[in-house]
């Protein structure tokens, strides 16, 4: 029988912010890189694919799970961030698979379904 739950290699965080929020931002993305083994993406200062507010990206290990969110549930300054695991499945990850903390955002979907339908091509 075939396994039908995909490989989770990592989770991303994406937390939003905007120029008012900034210093928050700032604040958290240091006190993770001290706290936790992670990898920090660039800063965004404009939306970017199917983030709709300015952000960056957190990744880190599966087996981190379970002390990066819970953290970050509990000290995310306000700000909302989007979980998701990376399954190699994008549209998925950050639809049904998304957890957000905080409001959660309404995603640019179609920036997905216009790259599956490149590759079927």
């Amino acid at each position: 029988m075939e396994n039908a739950t995909p490989e989770i290699t990592g989770f991303h965080a994406h937390i939003y912010y905007d120029a008012q929020l900034r210093h928050a931002a700032a604040s958290l993305r240091k006190e993770l890189a001290d706290r936790f083994e992670v990898v920090m993406g660039r800063w965004r200062d404009k939306p970017v694919g199917p983030h709709p507010e300015w952000s960056y990206q957190v990744a880190f290990a599966p087996a981190l799970f379970g002390e990066i969110v819970p953290w970050l549930a509990l000290n995310r300054r306000g700000l909302t961030i989007l979980v998701h695991p990376d399954t190699g499945d994008d549209l998925t990850d950050h639809s049904d698979n998304a957890m957000w903390l905080g409001a959660s955002l309404d995603l640019d979907l179609d920036q997905f379904a216009a790259t599956d339908d490149a590759a079927a091509e």
